[in-house]
């Protein structure tokens, strides 16, 4: 079982009015999404964490899990890094519905997993930036009502992961009656600056 997680913080200017955790992409570390903080809450309202995600997997650095195919996380490795971050965000002292929940990519996917997760708390929103909603043995979201803001941010020339992936999410949640900013860029698999200034609309909306 991987060791608990550890951190990066950025601190509230004042008296924190929730948190905002943002969850980075495979083979990258905590210091990744790290500036994403300011750039998405500039006042400095929310406690800012970027964790570490907890496995070390070939070709090095960190990772939430093992990728066998795109859009289907290895079932054993999903498992570790999603009760790792459970355990990790369940601890913060802020309550769920307090948190704004993202990530990019593998981050992405765990974020997803988190904030829609049978049985989880919904978080006060949702960034899902270049990912998927999950399909793996072990793990089913809850598409029930009511949902939290949720944005998803893909590149429509995304080689990693499809395009494709972030329209179906978008359809799949939009059915299931959540309200879904979509944003897709002419880009690949990387974090549009232009639409920075959407989701930190977002995130000032959700404090």
């Amino acid at each position: 079982m991987p060791d608990a997680l550890t951190a990066l913080e950025r601190p509230a200017s004042g008296e924190p009015q929730g948190a905002l955790v943002l969850l980075h992409g495979r083979g990258a570390d905590e210091h990744d999404l790290f500036p994403l903080l300011d750039a998405l809450d500039p006042e400095r309202r929310l406690h800012g964490y970027t964790p570490r995600a907890p496995l070390s997997l070939p070709p090095g650095g960190a990772h939430w899990y093992h990728v066998p195919r795109v859009g289907y996380p290895d079932p054993e490795t999903f498992a570790l890094g999603y009760a790792a971050l459970t355990g990790w965000f369940d601890a913060l002292p802020f309550p769920a519905d307090r948190v704004v929940l993202g990530g990019f990519s593998q981050g992405a996917v765990l974020s997803y997993a988190l904030g829609l997760g049978q049985g989880r708390p919904r978080t006060r929103a949702l960034l899902a930036l270049s990912g998927f909603i999950p399909t793996v043995e072990g793990w089913e979201p809850d598409l029930e009502s009511p949902f939290p803001p949720i944005a998803i941010a893909h590149g429509t020339y995304d080689p990693v992961i499809p395009v494709e992936f972030g329209r179906n999410a978008r359809a799949r949640l939009e059915a299931a009656g959540a309200d879904v900013l979509y944003l897709e860029s002419p880009m690949e698999h990387s974090i549009d600056p232009q639409a920075i200034v959407q989701l930190r609309a977002l995130v000032a909306e959700s404090e």
